[in-house]
């Protein structure tokens, strides 16, 4: 795995966020911004798309 590489999401107004570090194409890595040291998740490519398509239909 390659060392991730963390960003935001660009609709994100303060820091109440997950992070997400996509630059490993077989793995996508997510953690939550305010507790870091907790640990994060690692996701297959296929289930992160679908849960970002997924919220893409929730109201806002």
């Amino acid at each position: 795995m390659a060392e991730p590489n963390w960003r935001t999401s660009t609709y994100t107004k303060s820091d109440n966020c997950v992070e997400v570090a996509d630059n490993d194409p077989t793995v996508i890595v997510i953690r939550d911004t305010k507790s870091r040291e907790l640990g994060h998740m690692n996701l297959r490519p296929a289930s992160w798309f679908r849960f970002v398509e997924f919220t893409k239909q929730l109201p806002l």
